[in-house]
Parts: C-alpha cells; structure tokens; sequence
C-alpha cells in the first residue's frame, strides 16, 4: 500500500460518519478505517476501498468500482475491497449507502469466524505431557 495524504484520509473519514464513528490507523504503508470497531475501508494511493463480499460485490461492480489488488512477491494478491464509487468521494450522503454495504459485509465476515477464545485454542499445543497409550503385558 501507498500513504495516502492526510487531507485525503481525513476526507475518507468524514464520508464514513453517517454509518458511526470512523477510527483511522496506519497499516503497510496505507490507512485502515475502523467504523465503531469493525473494519470496513482501506485507503491506498488516493483511493478508498471498501470492504465487499459474495452479496455486495455485484453492486460494486455495477458502479464501475475496481478491486484493491497489491503486488506480493510472485503474484498480484487481490483483497475483498473494491474501489469506492467516484460519486460516493463527494460527499457523506453519498457515500452512506456504500459504506453501509461495506459495514454488512464485514459485520458477515465477523460472524462467520469463529470466537478469538477458540481459534487461540487450536492455535496452542495442548497443556500437560502428551497421553499414550497404555503398553500391553
């Protein structure tokens, strides 16, 4: 990702207030964008990408809006965040709908992962020596 400039970044966030309280962090080089805790936007290179999935993707696609694509060391890694339609950059009324997608679809992809207290507990060796079985006489 690219920095974007902090004009820019402080617009992103403005757009997304009408969804709830933007929170801005400074990822690889980009920003992430935080909506009352829930990640929904990254902005890279002067542009806002959104958060999409199966359900949204079709509408983004429609608006002519582009996926956030990085170059990784062998390939090109694309991202489940697609351009911001131009449109929606102009003002918050205008972005709302969008970012209410962007919201739904990360609030789905939330639900969908299992609780933090469970993927910790896969992650981890077991505690204790490992059991064997008992040896036959």
């Amino acid at each position: 990702m690219a920095a974007a400039h902090p004009e820019f970044i402080a617009h992103c966030a403005e757009l997304l207030t009408t969804v709830g309280t933007p929170r801005v962090r400074r990822m690889f080089g980009g920003h992430g964008f935080y909506v009352d805790d829930v990640f929904i936007a990254i902005a890279s290179r002067e542009r806002l990408y959104l958060k999409i999935d199966a359900m949204t993707r079709p509408q983004f696609e429609a608006a002519g809006s582009e996926p956030f694509v990085y170059a990784a060391a062998t390939q090109a890694v694309a991202l489940g965040y697609f351009s911001a339609p131009d449109e929606a950059m102009e003002s918050a009324p205008l972005m709302q709908p969008w970012a209410r997608l962007a919201l739904a679809a990360a609030l789905r992809a939330r639900a969908a992962k299992p609780p933090a207290s469970k993927r910790m507990a896969k992650a981890r060796p077991s505690k204790g020596p490992a059991k064997t079985a008992p040896s036959k006489p």
